[in-house]
């Protein structure tokens, strides 16, 4: 995969609290990552009220292939990427690059299924956030 690849693009800071004793990003930031991408995306494109809304989208599953590290204060450049959409479940691959990269540091999965808020209960994907997720599918 390259930078190309990607649909949708946020740059996340570092933060210093994120280096751990061997110098470098530790890797359960790299998730967080994953998820701030993927969130900011499904609120701005796909109106997605993470506080009010009756459905909202739970993590399933999840996994990071790390190759290079990230230390602060560098940027991350995280970009994000549908590859399967379902009913209720959508599968969305992340980049995450430095600063002028054309090959991801490290690139991950993160797989969403759509819930009743209420009941807990998988629910097909509202329409608005179906655009938002089309519009950025591989």
């Amino acid at each position: 995969m390259s930078h190309a690849d990607y649909k949708h693009f946020l740059t996340i800071p570092t933060r210093w609290m994120d280096n751990d004793i061997y110098g470098h990003v530790n890797n359960v930031v790299y998730y967080s990552w994953f998820d701030t991408v993927i969130n900011e995306y499904l609120i701005r494109a796909g109106g997605l009220d993470i506080h009010n809304a009756p459905i909202v989208g739970f993590c399933v599953d999840s996994g990071c292939t790390y190759k290079q590290s990230f230390s602060f204060p560098e940027p991350v450049h995280a970009g994000l990427r549908v590859t399967k959409l379902g009913n209720s479940s959508v599968r969305y691959e992340v980049g995450l690059f430095g600063e002028g990269d054309e090959q991801p540091r490290a690139t991950g999965f993160f797989v969403h299924v759509f819930v009743d808020r209420a009941s807990n209960r998988s629910v097909p994907i509202p329409s608005a956030i179906r655009q938002a997720l089309q519009a950025i599918q591989a």
